[in-house]
């Protein structure tokens, strides 16, 4: 009977052993749940009074890149006459008689479009406000009346074409230059815009305090040319550069002379793209897409 009871005893001992136990483990879980509760309600009301600022979206602005690019800004004290033609807008600086810059949009419609004959005279520009270029300049100095804006580029429009034969859209150039890698460079240009739909183009010569000059009205002979090009095709901001010196290249390829935007700013004193947000800015003019500038396979 002893035994028994022993026996009985030992297992009312386990059972509330086992009771105790499991009252705790409850305990326990039901702690946790409420730490948790808590712990939620506290987010909640930080999030309330301190709401978490999501992830700034750069967004394209609204306007077409044409009308951010048409005005470049100059970071120097260069003199500068503004002039609006048909097709495309000069910077012009009576100081040297030739561009700061020059600024086109040039579309696809444009490129396809050739009803409009070459012209072959050049004239000064009846915008500009003091002393221009005449072709006596030019006659026998050795360099070719370089066109800045394409006559070929302006085959869409008789306005257009006329006036890329003012002494403002011209620049004494290299003539195997001009008739060489820079003309490869303009009809690459009208590739992508054919490509693209639609593209801009900054281009000039790159203005230095002393350049040598060019007769009777004092003409500066840029020693570099630059090409500056954008593209907001599938909302994405794209640009490359081309920087030349003032001479003959012979079979240099496009890709050897291309460069970064920004890389042209701080050799001209321009900026480019002004209008776009700073972080567009930044990754447009700092880097080249090679996927997107797709070279011609004769470039």
């Amino acid at each position: 009977m002893a035994k028994k009871k022993k026996n009985k005893k030992t297992i009312y001992t386990k059972k509330k052993s086992l009771s105790n136990a499991l009252k705790s483990i409850k305990r326990f879980f039901i702690g946790i749940s409420i730490v948790v509760a808590c712990l939620s309600g506290l987010l909640f009301l930080f999030n309330g009074y301190f709401p978490v600022e999501e992830a700034k979206r750069i967004e394209l602005p609204q306007e077409t890149l044409s009308d951010q690019a048409k005005l470049p800004q100059l970071k120097n004290n260069r003199k500068e006459q503004l002039i609006n033609h048909e097709g495309f807008t000069v910077s012009y600086n009576a100081d040297f008689r030739i561009a700061n810059w020059v600024a086109y949009e040039l579309t696809a419609n444009e490129v396809r479009n050739r009803d409009v004959q070459r012209a072959t005279k050049f004239s000064p520009d009846p915008e500009v406000k003091g002393v221009s270029a005449t072709d006596n300049d030019y006659r026998r100095s050795g360099y070719d009346r370089g066109h800045l804006v394409p006559a070929a580029d302006m085959r869409w429009s008789e306005k257009g074409m006329r006036a890329s034969f003012y002494f403002s859209n011209i620049c004494p150039q290299n003539r195997e230059l001009n008739a060489g890698l820079w003309n490869n460079i303009e009809r690459q240009c009208r590739t992508w815009a054919t490509n693209y739909g639609e593209i801009v183009i900054i281009t000039g010569p790159v203005i230095e305090d002393n350049m040598n000059r060019l007769g009777e009205n004092k003409v500066g002979i840029p020693n570099k040319f630059y090409k500056v090009v954008g593209s907001t095709s599938n909302g994405e901001a794209k640009s490359i550069g081309f920087l030349v010196e003032n001479r003959n290249y012979e079979n240099r390829l496009l890709k050897d002379v291309a460069v970064t935007v920004d890389s042209i700013e701080r050799v001209t004193g321009i900026r480019f793209f002004t209008s776009f947000p700073i972080e567009v800015q930044q990754e447009m003019k700092s880097a080249i897409d090679w996927k997107y500038w797709k070279f011609s396979k004769s470039n």
